[in-house]
């Protein structure tokens, strides 16, 4: 599906799913004056209709939305890998703004907060979106057996998709241009969730995992993600080697067989003096 068709460069185009009619007449003034095309939508969209709508981006307060919240950002996030989300939302817990950003969500803004803030992390945003775009016309990458799609966000083994997820993919294509180098766990946090590492943030390892177990049991003959203990992770094709099976032991060589002593008298022509 393809979720953004706006070009680079052009004025964006935004939809804010809001109830606050405050905080939208000052965002709407903002964006008026930046030159942006803007809307805004007081409950859920189907995916088809924000397709129709040519957006840049989306803000999304999960307030607007009651106890269906989760599942309709999580179907957002899922089925329009392209569009840039921002949740601008009342207070929340940790634990929510992390389930918020692993469903997919680019950024997370707590209310009360000012317009221009809001401005500047849709700006960053599609900015990150427009740069991965850049990229998708270049030449797939293959490693292997897998074959890594820009232009189609996916992986593929032999011509079937490994089913990534969007974050997953961004994981795999930044592994994979790394060509062979170690990325540290902090330097892929911050290029594919774009934050910094909170201490004891497992993300990382967590999306590594998923995704190594993905490309095993697609391409089982080779191994891809390499662990380096403490530091990060490197991208590279290599073929597994099949075990051996144990060699049987050799049965020990039978001894010669000792010839049968004769028991009747000699021939005498074998009788010697």
């Amino acid at each position: 599906m393809n979720d953004r068709t706006t070009v680079p460069g052009a004025p964006l185009r935004v939809a804010v799913l809001d109830r606050d009619s405050g905080f939208l007449q000052v965002l709407g003034k903002r964006m008026d004056r930046l030159g942006w095309e803007h809307r805004v939508l007081t409950s859920p969209v189907p995916a088809d209709d924000l397709v129709a709508m040519r957006l840049s981006a989306m803000v999304i307060d999960l307030a607007a939305l009651g106890p269906q919240a989760w599942e309709y950002l999580d179907r957002v996030c899922s089925q329009l890998p392209g569009l840039a989300v921002v949740v601008c939302t009342g207070r929340s817990t940790v634990a929510q703004r992390v389930r918020g950003l692993r469903m997919g969500a680019d950024d997370w803004v707590t209310k009360p907060c000012h317009p221009e803030e809001v401005i500047a992390r849709v700006e960053a945003v599609v900015r990150r979106q427009r740069r991965a775009e850049a990229g998708r016309s270049a030449e797939p990458v293959v490693a292997g057996e897998v074959e890594i799609r820009a232009d189609q966000y996916q992986a593929f083994v032999r011509g079937q998709s490994i089913d990534l997820t969007r974050r997953e993919f961004e994981l795999i294509q930044l592994l994979a241009a790394a060509e062979g180098r170690v990325l540290e766990r902090e330097e892929i946090y911050q290029r594919v969730w774009g934050y910094t590492m909170a201490r004891g943030d497992r993300s990382v390892d967590v999306f590594v995992r998923k995704l190594r177990q993905k490309l095993e049991k697609a391409s089982p003959g080779w191994k891809y993600i390499h662990t380096h203990f403490g530091v990060g992770y490197r991208f590279a094709a290599e073929r597994v080697e099949p075990e051996q099976p144990a060699e049987a032991a050799e049965p020990a060589a039978a001894a010669p067989a000792t010839p049968a002593e004769p028991t009747g008298p000699l021939p005498a022509d074998l009788v010697r003096a």
